[in-house]
């Protein structure tokens, strides 16, 4: 009798590595930093919260290398001025209950709010559009000096966060932050190395694999968060996405996780979703059925899923070997333990406005809703799913104003 593979079953992440089962906190954009952009106390429970909650696999939220390029304003950095000693907590936690724990690296590019710079970098001046050209100011082009040196600190951080106890990294490629900028030729129009055709443009992504991969050997783990799409006319495609996928493994990754969108056009949070993908939960799945044909590392697919049994039908016909969840865990940490448990197992999610569509991308509402979730959660209180959405609204108006008047204090 052969058995039936289901997200509790074990996964080889490589031949030294495996996880305890297929659920994969996905990464989720917490703002628990202190005032040094170093983990919290609150940050620390959160991660014990969600190992005890049984998943296999916790990403954190992206950690930035390079503390003057913040996308939020409590962004974890993790760089020469870090106080490594809260990280090895940060990881000894998270790894509790036999967890897993990789640490997401992220540069933001272009996607800082003006009131963090009003002069960020980006592959080409191109500036963002959708509603958000007021709050983010035009970016300007980096010098190859600069994106060689952007590289260096990604390997620099991966050695770090591997000598602090994190069992693995994984490159932030997603979702309009840098380095998704410089494969989308929407947003990089560069007529050097770095841009152009699709081998020029996965050349930043690659040459961050490379010089992490130096840095911390061939046994410790390293995956990619990318695009299936951008979602977006001119941008990065799927076909562009599956070549890229075709020589990250000829390098060497180790994982893919597949999401999609941007700021601009924000489907890793379902916007503009087709009621059919909605039904089958995964928003990404018509993508990974594709992209499982050439794969032969394991595929993590994000966004969407919300019941055991789309979760098993997932895994058991080869389109994930993995399960992203990650808002989800920002209203009940430990969904793992009890999707394992009862197949029958399922949420839903609210659906967030204020009734007003241009306040709520203002406040980029399906975000810090639940940003205001997880701190709730780091302060040892339960979530809260009825929070208003206007009084979350307020509180991260009220965020964004404190920290504005403390940068020009400053």
């Amino acid at each position: 009798m052969t058995s039936i593979t289901t997200i509790a079953s074990p996964l080889d992440i490589n031949t030294k590595v495996d996880v305890k089962n297929r659920l994969f906190k996905s990464a989720m954009s917490e703002q628990l930093a202190d005032a040094q952009n170093a983990p919290t106390e609150k940050l620390i429970r959160l991660y014990r919260a969600w190992a005890q909650g049984g998943a296999g696999l916790l990403v954190t939220g992206n950690v930035m290398v390079d503390r003057n390029a913040l996308g939020e304003p409590r962004n974890v950095v993790l760089d020469e001025l870090s106080d490594l000693a809260k990280f090895k907590l940060w990881a000894e936690a998270s790894s509790e209950n036999g967890t897993q724990v990789w640490m997401q690296l992220n540069h933001p590019g272009k996607q800082v709010p003006s009131f963090l710079s009003k002069a960020p970098v980006a592959p080409s001046a191109v500036p963002l559009a959708g509603g958000m050209e007021s709050a983010f100011a035009c970016p300007r082009a980096l010098t190859e000096t600069e994106i060689l040196e952007i590289i260096k600190r990604f390997a620099w951080v991966s050695a770090r966060a591997k000598e602090c106890g994190f069992t693995g990294v994984q490159i932030h490629s997603a979702h309009g932050y840098l380095v998704n900028q410089f494969l989308s030729p929407h947003q990089n129009r560069r007529d050097d190395q770095w841009g152009g055709n699709l081998e020029n443009r996965m050349r930043f992504l690659l040459e961050i694999y490379r010089a992490i991969r130096a840095a911390v050997g061939n046994d410790f783990p390293v995956g990619v968060k990318l695009n299936s799409a951008d979602f977006q006319k001119g941008g990065f495609d799927e076909t562009d996405s599956i070549e890229v996928i075709k020589v990250l493994q000829e390098e060497g990754i180790d994982l893919v996780e597949i999401s999609g969108g941007n700021y601009e056009t924000p489907s890793m949070v379902g916007d503009g979703v087709s009621e059919s993908t909605l039904k089958r939960e995964a928003y990404f799945l018509d993508y990974a059925e594709k992209a499982q044909k050439i794969m032969s590392v394991p595929l993590v697919v994000t966004g969407g899923f919300r019941s055991a049994a789309a979760m098993n039908g997932a895994i058991q016909t080869g389109a994930a070997d993995m399960i992203g969840l990650a808002r989800p865990l920002a209203l009940d940490p430990a969904l793992p333990n009890k999707l394992i448990a009862d197949d029958a197992h399922a949420m839903q999610l609210p659906k967030l406005s204020t009734g007003i569509k241009a306040l709520d991308t203002l406040a980029m509402l399906e975000i810090t809703w639940y940003e205001h979730q997880l701190e709730r959660i780091g302060k040892g209180k339960q979530p809260k799913p009825k929070l208003s959405t206007w009084i979350s609204v307020l509180k991260t108006f009220c965020s964004l104003g404190t920290v504005a008047f403390q940068k020009r204090r400053a």
